[in-house]
């Protein structure tokens, strides 16, 4: 299937892939200063964003994202480009490191390392409550223009969500309200298992926001486990969308990564 897409810059290729209920346009604040050193592929996965679903048949889970994403790069002609996800794309991102078919991943509070049902429920919980309220209010856009409520409604994504553009709230609230692959690739991917450190066979930069209040930090401590031969990044004073919070630094993360 055809995945809609944005693409920029020039060098080596570096797909990113964004989270769940969110869209390509995540990748806004870090999109020019990847495209300095790298040509860019910012991706809508299926079911979000500008993407069909999936067939009829086919359940959204890590493996057939990643077989989804691996079919998109053929498509593009890309022989083992670098890859950068968030969340949901994150561990799509370590999915295709399992497989070695790219060149590096670099994940940003990637999905893969939950505990216990507990962790699972808040994650379910705290997402659907994110969809109840995006579709109750994307119909009246100009609610978002309220700093208190961005702040309300954003704390578990940013660490300031204060600073969000009211036009950006706007944009995102609208993706996340109107995804029709928001609850099957919910179901589809909440017990998805990160690879084991051998199984991994390319270079891997795992980036965590310690403010992140959804996938909270210590899930990083346990990718430090996991993963002791990947590269760990603490993103101090960033959230679970860490390329709002720190642009600059967010984008100095995945370049090294895909340098390595």
């Amino acid at each position: 299937m055809r995945l809609a897409r944005d693409r920029r810059g020039s060098g080596p290729a570096l797909v990113l892939i964004h989270g769940l209920g969110s869209h390509r346009g995540a990748w806004d604040p870090v999109i020019g200063s990847l495209a300095a050193e790298r040509e860019v592929f910012a991706l809508d996965l299926p079911g979000f964003g500008e993407s069909e679903p999936l067939p009829a048949g086919l359940r959204p889970d890590g493996e057939t994202l990643a077989d989804v994403g691996e079919q998109c790069a053929g498509e593009l002609g890309l022989d083992r480009p670098h890859v950068a996800g968030n969340s949901l794309g994150g561990g799509i991102a370590l999915e295709l490191a399992r497989r070695g078919s790219v060149g590096s991943v670099t994940g940003l509070s990637p999905i893969g390392f939950m505990g216990g049902e507990g962790e699972k429920r808040f994650v379910r919980g705290s997402l659907r409550t994110s969809r109840l309220m995006a579709r109750k209010l994307h119909p009246a856009p100009r609610l978002l223009s309220s700093t208190p409520l961005r702040t309300l409604l954003y704390w578990q994504m940013f660490a300031r969500p204060w600073r969000i553009p009211p036009a950006v709230a706007v944009r995102d609230m609208a993706a996340l309200a109107s995804c029709p692959g928001f609850e099957a690739t919910l179901a589809g991917t909440i017990e998805y298992s990160a690879p084991a450190a051998q199984d991994l066979r390319v270079p891997v930069t795992i980036a965590w926001g310690p403010r992140d209040g959804l996938l909270l930090p210590v899930q990083a401590r346990r990718a430090r486990r996991r993963l002791p031969n990947a590269r760990h990044v603490w993103l101090h004073g960033c959230g679970h969308l860490p390329m709002s919070d720190d642009p600059d630094r967010v984008a100095g993360v995945i370049l090294e990564g895909s340098a390595l």
